[in-house]
């Protein structure tokens, strides 16, 4: 008896140990509650009141967890849609676009008549407009032809519901200004590919292009170089009839154009200099 009470009295520590091992790992896997979670006694309140003191100091990550944990935690207060639409800000601020605009999306979704939805639908558009990088961004040296005009579409269709929806927001006026940038932006675009095609001689698929940039944005700017790009491929072409039909065209909404001021007062028509 004595052999087998001293047998469990050397046992007990290397159980006692165990046990301690185990539930040490049972912490670390997240079975256990989460006992050092500095805001768990804390109040919505304090939640926001904390998140927004982390956004102001640019610590996004942190003001992203406290924001999820307010909704998380008190999502019928009155402070659970707020940090929905705080939460998608401050994922654009950290550059996160897809996780900005799910964001705004959700929000939008949840909430289509929340005096702030504008808001969203304005945060939306700036996820996807990069004025510096954007397609007529002078800072990137990418060829325009290997972008992606996806985004300044939808940054487009993001601001034209604002505009549309809540025509006397805030913020609108700024809306409509980065639409009319847009607008030239994704034209220039396909002006750009379009005169790609003319340094390849592919003719036909240049005047494609200059057409679909005329007839999907008439009236931006980048449409005087998609008419000039017509009226060469229809001249090298050997299509004079079509040419001289884009060039009258050209002339009538260009006409101090500066594609002119090379031949007008020479023999050789204008646009064969080039």
């Amino acid at each position: 008896m004595r052999s087998v009470a001293a047998f469990l009295r050397a046992l007990a520590p290397i159980v006692f140990l165990g046990a301690a091992a185990g539930s040490t790992l049972l912490g670390g896997c997240g079975l256990l509650p989460d006992v050092i979670d500095e805001t768990a006694s804390w109040s919505a309140n304090r939640l926001y009141s904390e998140a927004k003191n982390a956004m102001a100091d640019g610590s996004y990550d942190k003001a992203i967890k406290y924001f999820e944990k307010l909704e998380a935690r008190f999502p019928y207060g009155r402070y659970a849609q707020q940090a929905q639409l705080e939460v998608a800000y401050a994922y654009f601020r950290q550059a996160e676009r897809a996780s900005a605009i799910a964001a705004c999306d959700r929000f939008i979704r949840l909430h289509p008549n929340h005096p702030n939805v504008d808001y969203a639908y304005y945060l939306k558009g700036l996820a996807n407009f990069n004025e510096d990088l954007g397609l007529l961004g002078h800072i990137s040296m990418q060829d325009l032809t290997e972008r992606d005009p996806k985004a300044a579409r939808d940054s487009f269709e993001a601001f034209k519901a604002l505009v549309a929806k809540y025509p006397e927001s805030r913020y609108t006026p700024d809306a409509t200004a980065r639409m009319k940038y847009l607008v030239n932006a994704m034209a220039s675009h396909e002006v750009h590919v379009a005169r790609y095609y003319m340094k390849r001689e592919a003719y036909i698929a240049a005047i494609n292009r200059a057409q679909t940039a005329i007839k999907t944005y008439p009236d931006a700017p980048a449409n005087e170089e998609a008419l000039f790009v017509m009226v060469k491929a229809y001249d090298l072409l050997g299509m004079n009839d079509l040419r001289d039909d884009a060039e009258r065209v050209m002339r009538k909404n260009f006409p101090t154009s500066v594609y002119y001021e090379r031949g007008l007062d020479r023999a050789v028509p204008w646009w064969k200099l080039w």
